[in-house]
């Protein structure tokens, strides 16, 4: 017995190596292949907006299907700094995000890319009741989620078609899910934020909508889907995978089906969603240099960046 233990104590060190080795091993791969799956993991921050469905949509999809060797996997946060900073320090691969926040963040030297937009149009500025209209809003309260993003321009475009600028308004910025309860409140006057907050804020009967964004701003680029440089160059193939089959996934959101996701990932009553979804469209994801150039002028003209990336260095069409 004594002699057994010794030879098993001898091998003791090797068993732990080798032990060491494989949990090792596994760990570097934990990202890249799934677990028991031998499918290739994609991971992929989203925040839980209509502006994020085609991301979710696209996971349902793969999930389901038998031809798919992409594994997605969704990482939710509850605010724009906070997937940001996943997707900025590489915690993702990737990320449904504000345009504009990804562009500022290219120009400050981060990995990323622009491989497609998450929509087009989709956002509406709410007002008070007693708001009569756009002229009506000089000297009013109005909430953004944040200076980098698309609903900063719509306000401004809102302000130029009624001869106002940004110094005629109190610009604000909010946590989304507080503007429709601040409206209702009166403590702001009004709001542009990702859906389906606006909706909310008509479904409560806190204010009405003013102007859709395709009215100030046809076929406007709101959210993008962002792929990091990392994952792009180590696996291209599944990074162009991931893609084709986001784009996919967004030519199938029909309305009906638009709904069934942001049922599932959304927790939003059916009149929130009936309004939010008609104001959004999902096809024909393609970022495209004139739409880029367009986005460019409107971020330079209202102060947002006096340098942002080029469509060469920031936008990916083909890998």
């Amino acid at each position: 017995m004594k002699q057994k233990i010794l030879k098993t104590r001898k091998l003791l060190p090797a068993i732990l190596v080798a032990l060491y080795m494989t949990l090792s091993l596994t760990g570097c791969g934990s990202n890249k292949v799934s677990a028991g799956s031998g499918k290739d993991k994609v991971k992929i921050a989203y925040l839980p907006i209509t502006h994020s469905l085609a991301v979710l949509e696209e996971a349902e999809e793969l999930k389901v299907s038998a031809d798919s060797n992409i594994d997605v996997e969704l990482v939710k946060y509850g605010s724009w700094p906070e997937l940001l900073d996943a997707l900025n320090s590489g915690q993702v691969d990737g990320a449904s995000v504000l345009i504009e926040l990804a562009m500022k963040s290219k120009s400050e030297g981060v990995g990323i890319k622009a491989v497609a937009l998450g929509h087009k149009d989709g956002n509406v500025i709410i007002v008070s009741n007693d708001v009569k209209d756009g002229a009506d809003l000089k000297g009013r309260t109005i909430a953004i989620p944040h200076r980098q993003s698309s609903h900063n321009i719509l306000v401004n475009l809102a302000l130029e078609k009624n001869g106002l600028t940004i110094n005629d308004i109190n610009v604000v910025e909010l946590a989304p899910t507080e503007m429709p309860s601040a409206l209702a409140a009166g403590t702001i006057d009004g709001y542009c934020v990702a859906e389906p907050f606006g909706a909310m804020g008509v479904s409560i009967g806190a204010g009405k909508v003013l102007y859709e964004s395709n009215e100030l701003w046809e076929d406007s680029a709101c959210c993008a889907l962002v792929l990091t440089d990392k994952f792009v160059e180590e696996r291209p193939e599944v990074a162009k995978k991931y893609v084709d089959a986001y784009k996919t996934a967004g030519s199938k959101l029909s309305s009906e089906e638009a709904k069934n996701v942001a049922k599932e990932y959304l927790n939003q009553k059916d009149d929130v969603l009936d309004i939010s979804l008609q104001w959004i469209s999902y096809d024909d994801l393609d970022i495209t240099e004139e739409l880029y150039s367009s986005l460019i002028e409107k971020v330079k003209a209202y102060g947002l960046s006096d340098n942002p990336p080029t469509y060469e260095d920031f936008v990916l069409n083909d890998f």
